[in-house]
């Protein structure tokens, strides 16, 4: 499993899929980080990690398509066979969708479909949750497909919503989940356990 990681950020879920490798319980090489910001976090641990880094910004390319072709030639050219978001802040070109169809994923903190879709981001989604007066919340790793937040879901897993919590104190708390499934989600992949039927992944 050659994985790209993708991310905008500080890049803690990109530090999780490192740790993950180190420790065996995922079974992949991460061959490339790709950012759309140079004072991303995980560029720095794409450094201190030996992993070829690059920054793949939309507005240095004139088209969309031109946007895509970028990105898909630094994928061929580390021979990615599989994608992971982690904290990215953009749209993936469809081309890129298309070629890596159930083959890139991302992770989302909330319960997908709820609290989902364009501006539902970061503390964005804390704040929704905790207005709504949910009792739980978690996190969603999921296909990624040509909208926000729309492909099926591979695992979830819940937290509490606590009666005192701030969006940072839930932040927190949904950040440790995280960090747990989505390598074994990857890892999942990596053991080729998982068939997609509609919009039913099942767990081989």
């Amino acid at each position: 499993m050659k994985l790209a990681v993708f991310a905008s950020g500080r890049g803690s879920n990109f530090q999780a899929i490192l740790d993950a490798i180190a420790t065996q319980r995922l079974r992949a090489q991460v061959v490339l980080c790709v950012s759309n910001r140079t004072d991303a976090g995980a560029l720095q641990m794409a450094q201190a990690a030996q992993i070829p880094a690059t920054v793949v910004e939309e507005k240095q390319f004139a088209s969309s398509p031109e946007y895509a072709n970028a990105l898909l030639a630094q994928l061929a050219k580390h021979e990615v066979n599989f994608i992971a978001l982690a904290g990215f802040m953009r749209k993936i070109p469809v081309a890129v969708v298309r070629q890596f169809r159930h083959r890139i994923i991302n992770i989302h903190p909330a319960l997908l479909p709820s609290f989902g879709g364009k501006g539902l981001y970061g503390h964005h989604v804390h704040e929704a949750v905790l207005e709504y007066g949910c009792k739980v919340s978690g996190a969603t790793v999921h296909f990624v497909d040509e909208e926000y937040d729309t492909g099926p879901p591979i695992l979830q897993r819940c937290v509490p919503v606590l009666e005192n919590d701030t969006p940072e104190t839930l932040a927190a708390r949904v950040l440790e989940i995280e960090h747990q499934i989505y390598p074994e989600a990857l890892q999942l992949f990596a053991e080729e356990r998982i068939r997609v039927e509609g919009r039913r992944v099942k767990i081989l």
